[in-house]
């Protein structure tokens, strides 16, 4: 059974936002996908930007058909915010910056059409990362768009993030080109906010002792017969 693509009762062009498939083929390429997407997404917070995972981006008006759903893909000079779809004619921008969480059983999409409309729509960079390694070596692999065509990144650096990338087990490393600094995963930085509050209360439980300790040596001293205040 053939599914219309025109709304019912407006008879105008449907859009869909899902197509029931899977969002990832396994644990780990689901969970590179969303360290990556939640990664990128709090990076780019305070840039007139949006970063958006597995939503259908629509590249020609009134073809709801050709349609690609990139794992991750970042977005400049829109509105911030998710979106159920991205449509390039209301938005007025493509991708800059595509993430595909390749495996061997999409190798040839990924490497064949994907990286085709890719080129094609101006996609800056197109980043395949194989987290199991099951057929790129070096697990991460980067193009940017010279002269219409994409050629090999050698350098591991993003150019539209101002970002270098590394391979750090089953992830993708994101660091700041400017200061050098690691962009924290949310597991590293609930570790990060549960030190900080131990190391608050640390030093919160110290102050109480000095407090302690020093009332302590006051009635020491008013035992004696001296005058603490005057002292001081």
């Amino acid at each position: 059974m053939t599914t219309s693509l025109l709304q019912p009762q407006t008879n105008e062009i449907f859009y869909p936002c899902s197509d029931g498939e899977p969002v990832a083929e396994s644990y780990a390429h689901l969970y590179a996908l969303m360290v990556t997407l939640e990664v990128l997404r709090q990076y780019l917070l305070a840039h007139q930007a949006t970063v958006l995972g597995n939503q259908f981006l629509y590249y020609a008006q009134g073809f709801p058909r050709l349609r690609v759903a990139p794992d991750v893909m970042v977005i400049f000079n829109v509105p911030p915010g998710g979106r159920d779809s991205y449509k390039t004619w209301e938005e007025g921008a493509v991708p800059s910056v595509v993430f595909e969480m390749t495996s061997k059983s999409t190798k040839n999409q990924d490497m064949g059409a994907k990286k085709t409309l890719y080129e094609g729509l101006g996609v800056q960079e197109y980043w395949l990362f194989d987290p199991r390694g099951e057929w790129i070596k070096e697990q991460l692999r980067g193009y940017r768009l010279h002269d219409e065509e994409y050629q090999l990144i050698t350098d591991s650096r993003s150019t539209p993030l101002q970002l270098r990338l590394q391979v750090e087990g089953q992830l993708i490393g994101f660091y700041r080109e400017d200061t050098g600094e690691k962009l924290l995963i949310p597991q590293e930085l609930a570790d990060a906010l549960s030190q900080e509050k131990a190391a608050r209360q640390q030093a919160e439980a110290a102050r109480q002792q000095a407090e302690a300790e020093n009332e302590r040596l006051k009635l020491q001293l008013r035992a004696l017969g001296a005058n603490p205040e005057a002292a001081s």
